[in-house]
């Protein structure tokens, strides 16, 4: 009975060792679903904000992606404090300049500086109730 016990318990063992592995493509999977999710938020955006132009998807995706990235920038010079995911007023205006820089990067993408203002306060409330940020 105590054999019993150890071997069900090396078995669990083994099992989670490879269930780590699968968290890491869960992560991954998690990543590309935020990804997807963050682009269908900016092709809505496009279509309800004045001033953000309408995207394709895979525009939208690109846009998704250089919004993480000079978001991930800002974190790395500036500390987690001042990042576009960060609450209050200073991470709303940073998520408005970051939205606003990404058109220069980002083909068929065009933003107002009233557009990305609403365009922030837009994602920012859909971010509330669908999560789309990288942590």
């Amino acid at each position: 009975m105590a054999e019993e016990g150890r071997n069900g318990m090396q078995g669990g063992g083994e099992g989670m060792g490879r269930g780590g592995n699968m968290g890491q493509s869960t992560t991954l999977l998690g990543h590309v679903i935020r990804f997807i999710v963050s682009a269908l938020v900016l092709m809505l955006v496009g279509y309800i904000v004045p001033g953000f132009s309408r995207l394709t998807f895979g525009n939208a995706l690109l846009a998704a992606i250089a919004i993480a990235v000079v978001g991930y920038l800002i974190e790395m010079v500036a500390g987690k404090s001042i990042s576009p995911y960060g609450h209050g007023i200073v991470g709303f205006i940073v998520s408005a300049v970051v939205i606003y820089a990404v058109q220069f990067f980002v083909p068929g993408l065009s933003v107002s500086i009233l557009g990305a203002l609403l365009a922030a306060v837009v994602i920012g409330i859909i971010d509330m109730f669908v999560p789309t940020m990288l942590r």
